[in-house]
């Protein structure tokens, strides 16, 4: 079996330090140069630097990056940061669960993981947050943010809701992690995605709605964007357990689908085999959003508004 992209581009980065083309407290490539030079996703770069610095080969220092380990000095203990460390806020947790969870999906999450990540000790995280539930909230609330909608709306209905759904997906995109977080029946207390409910209802307001047709309106077009972004984490793990990319995957079952195919019981799927059509969900995304959107503008008469 292939090995993992991540653990590939660990092994290369390890290799240098132990030919000497990489010092004791060399900088190693940092995450975007990972990403420029491999070719790979921020995430996957993430995950090669968590895993060196896991194996005590590298360690992170604040200001320089992630430096080559030198094996003649112990290590510190995380524990040696007291909890009363004023770098550690409720910020750098956040944006250290992130990074986490961007690299190594919402399952490899905890409490002890970040403080691996950030060089402290477990309990120095309480301090600042009540716990992972409560940690998982400001994560989501933290990403939804990234993207702010904008002061000024676009003119129409329409291009309203095109425009928090596309900020949406480019988000969840971004973070595989965030759509299983997120839940539709049971919403959480999030006030970016507050900001996004407002603004959807705000866009319908006036058109001669209820209330309740407008939450459906927009809990059913939440639900496309979220329910296709659910592949995203399913797809980023099994790239990372396969070292295979998506339409490598593909390639490596179309010979059993020949095969199954032969009997003739398959035509039309034979026929999209061999037009070489790969999954795009970007493509579902953008076809899925606008189907939507013009069967409510037929549906409720609101396509010349």
């Amino acid at each position: 079996m292939a090995q993992p992209p991540y653990r590939r581009i660990a092994d290369e980065i390890r290799a240098r330090i132990a030919n000497g083309e990489l010092r004791p407290g060399d900088p190693v490539p940092s995450a975007r140069g990972i990403t420029r030079e491999w070719g790979v996703a921020l995430a996957t770069a993430t995950k090669v630097l968590a895993t060196l610095n896991a194996e005590g080969v590298t360690r992170p220092l604040p200001g320089r990056g992630t430096l080559v380990a030198d094996p003649t000095v112990p290590a510190q203990p995380a524990a040696r940061r007291n909890e009363g460390d004023p770098d550690l806020t409720r910020e750098r947790i956040v944006a250290a669960a992130i990074r986490v969870a961007d690299a190594e999906g919402l399952a490899q999450l905890s409490m002890r993981r970040i403080a691996t990540e950030l060089g402290t000790a477990p309990m120095s995280l309480y301090r600042h947050v009540d716990g992972k539930d409560n940690l998982l909230v400001s994560m989501m609330d933290s990403a939804l943010g990234e993207d702010p909608l904008p002061a000024k709306p676009p003119k129409g209905w329409r291009a309203q809701l095109e425009l928090c759904s596309r900020i949406q997906w480019r988000v969840f995109r971004r973070h595989p992690w965030l759509a299983p977080a997120l839940s539709i029946t049971r919403p959480q207390l999030i006030l970016n995605g507050m900001r996004h409910t407002e603004w959807a209802l705000r866009a319908l307001d006036g058109l001669g709605l209820t209330i309740q047709e407008m939450m459906t309106i927009h809990g059913t077009i939440v639900s496309h964007v979220r329910g296709l972004a659910l592949n995203l984490e399913a797809e980023a793990q099994a790239e990372q357990d396969s070292g295979l990319t998506s339409d490598e995957w593909t390639q490596t079952q179309e010979h059993g689908f020949r095969v199954i195919a032969a009997a003739g019981d398959f035509p039309l799927l034979t026929r999209l085999v061999d037009s070489d059509l790969q999954p795009d969900l970007d493509q579902l995304f953008e076809f899925g959003l606008g189907r939507l959107l013009d069967g409510i503008g037929v549906d409720r008469h609101l396509a010349g508004r």
